[in-house]
């Protein structure tokens, strides 16, 4: 596990989260964990948007705008660390539903998103998290995602 400090929050580098997250570039979308907390179902994760992002070679070309769905997905990747953190080690958490989707605020190149995932209910077959990101005091998109849990050797 992370780095754990005195308030039981833990910090998970990009190379913890490659231990976690089958994902890989250009789909790995969390570059950092900056707090989880186990008691209260919540983490905190970190995105780095830069003009770099191969999908702004086509979403839209001279206004680079991060497509929705890529939003969406950066939620459900911290919501998977986070399930792994709750010991769900042997399990991949996959997407199954997303209601409440509202997009609040572009995201553009330069914006460091914060994505927040709160489990309202996690169990060894899934669940669902409330999720946010957030780029500084701005709401960019907020979400309820359901995930089933899956055998790592199943898929």
């Amino acid at each position: 596990m992370g780095e754990k400090s005195t308030d039981r929050s833990y910090v998970l580098s990009i190379k913890e989260i490659e231990r976690i997250l089958p994902h890989r570039y250009p789909f790995l979308l969390v570059d950092r964990v900056i707090s989880i907390n186990l008691e209260e179902n919540e983490i905190v994760g970190l995105k780095n948007v830069t003009v770099n992002e191969p999908f702004f070679q086509g979403h839209f070309p001279g206004v680079p705008i991060m497509p929705g769905v890529l939003l969406l997905e950066a939620l459900a990747q911290t919501g998977g660390i986070l399930v792994h953190q709750k010991g769900y080690v042997k399990k991949i958490a996959v997407l199954l539903n997303v209601t409440g989707a509202k997009f609040r605020k572009p995201v553009l190149p330069g914006d460091v998103l914060h994505l927040y995932a709160k489990g309202l209910h996690i169990s060894g077959n899934g669940g669902k998290i409330k999720a946010k990101a957030m780029i500084g005091d701005h709401l960019a998109v907020e979400a309820e995602l359901s995930f089933a849990l899956v055998d790592k050797d199943q898929l």
